[in-house]
Order: C-alpha cells, then structure tokens, then sequence
C-alpha cells in the first residue's frame, strides 16, 4: 500500500474524532454547568532513513536527515473547566459555583460524584437534591414547615420556619478542589468522578482557599461558544477534505503503476 493512503486514513479518522467532540460541544450549549471537550493529537513514529549528522562523505554530514512522518493520532480529550457564563433565575434553590470547586453529591452506589450543575430542589424526605434526585453531600434537610431558604456565598444554608422571626441553620454546602480537574472522568448526567490523574478531593466552605463563592438564584451556563465551535468545525471540515484528496491522488498513482506494469 501506498504510505500516503495509509497517513491519510490517520488524518480522516483524526479529524472525524474532533468533529465528534465538537458536535457534542455544540449540543450541549444549553446544559447547565457543561464543560466543553478539546481533543488533543500528536504526530506517529517516524521512519527515519537517515539520521540527521549522518557523515555523507570526508567533508559533509547530513544537516537534517531524511526522517518521513506516519501520520497523526488522538491521544486524548480535555475538559476545559473554565467558568461559563451565570444565568439569573430568580430560583431560591438554584446556585451557581463562582470561581472553582465541585458541589457533592451520593450516587446510588453509595460513591460520591461531582457536579457544577446547581439545579437543587427538596425531595419527599426534605433533603436538598440536585436535578436527578441524588442527595447533597453533606446532608441537608429542609423542614416540612420552612418558609423561605437562604444559600449564602459561603454556603451556609438557613430558613425561615413558619412561627418564627429569626431564620435557622440548617446546614453548610462545601465544594470539593482537585489538583487536575481535567483527570476527572465524565459519567454524564452533569457529574464527574474522582481518578487516580484527578488527585483526591479536598474539601472545605466556599470562598475559602481558592474556592468559588456561590450565588443563589442563578446557575452557571455551559462554556461552549458556539462562534468558536462553528470555526472548529469548518476547519475539521476542510483538513478532512483535505485528506480525502490525498487518498483519492494515491490511489490515481497506485492505479497508474498498475497499468504501467501490465
């Protein structure tokens, strides 16, 4: 086979990768606390038919060499955890992350999972819980007879109960920091999961040691913007092309060869 066939079949499912993140970027505009994905690539093994310094003769070397690339690979995706843009609500029990951290929240296995996505609501038993009905992490229940619920910036979270002026504590929200957000592992749904690459989670009250401030009745947006998507995508688009073109011109040369060898 013609190498260039094979290079250019390297590119084609390349570009077909970066096409997929990005028609996940753009469906996801409007998800609450999405991150967008950036696929990452890096060159393949050279052949390398001469070193570069080679001694070609008593009075020359090789200034570069002859080294022929084999085409490029995805070695990876990231997650850009860069703070989208934060939409008012007006919602008592909506929150928005300002700056970094993760909300926690109990799976049904039991493990704990994180998210940016501050949709919360009260369920059946008066427990704070986020958009799929997983509990909060640390736990808070809000009694049947509350009138009103306040989430201060530094996660405090009180209520006004029916028969009394003065509100009442009812428990602090804390956001988890990772040293490498990126290493977290996407389970859908809006939450993350710790890995080995994220480190372990460190825990505290917002607005203390680097951690964001949260913002009651507003949600963080997705960060996806749709100019710089649409830009991606053309240019996706036209390498693929390109790429395609190569593939159509080695096989024209391998068809000529053929023939020329009949």
């Amino acid at each position: 086979m013609n190498p260039a066939m094979w290079i250019s079949k390297t590119g084609v499912q390349a570009q077909d990768a970066k096409l997929q993140a990005i028609a996940n970027n753009l469906a996801n505009v409007n998800t609450v606390g999405y991150k967008r994905d950036r696929v990452i690539f890096e060159d393949l093994f050279y052949s390398v038919e001469q070193q570069p310094g080679t001694q070609l003769d008593n009075n020359r070397n090789s200034v570069s060499g002859v080294q022929l690339g084999n085409g490029t690979r995805m070695v990876g995706t990231q997650k850009l955890f860069t703070t989208g843009n934060l939409q008012t609500t007006s919602q008592s029990l909506d929150v928005a992350i300002v700056g970094n951290g993760f909300l926690q929240v109990e799976q049904a296995s039991g493990e704990i999972a994180y998210t940016r996505a501050g949709q919360l609501s009260v369920n059946s038993d008066g427990r704070l819980v986020n958009a799929q009905g997983l509990p909060l992490r640390p736990e808070i229940t809000v009694p049947a007879n509350a009138t009103g619920i306040t989430i201060g910036e530094n996660g405090m979270v009180s209520a006004t109960i029916a028969g009394s002026t003065n509100a009442t504590e009812l428990g602090q929200l804390t956001l988890a920091n990772f040293i490498n957000p990126t290493g977290l592992v996407a389970l859908g749904d809006n939450l993350y999961q710790q890995t080995t690459a994220s480190g372990n989670p460190v825990t505290g009250n917002p607005g203390s040691d680097g951690r964001g401030k949260l913002k009651q009745g507003a949600l963080e947006g997705s960060n996806v913007q749709v100019v710089e998507e649409m830009v991606d995508m053309i240019g996706a688009q036209r390498t693929y092309e390109m790429n395609t073109k190569v593939l159509s011109a080695a096989d024209g040369m391998m068809q000529n060869l053929a023939q020329a060898a009949r």
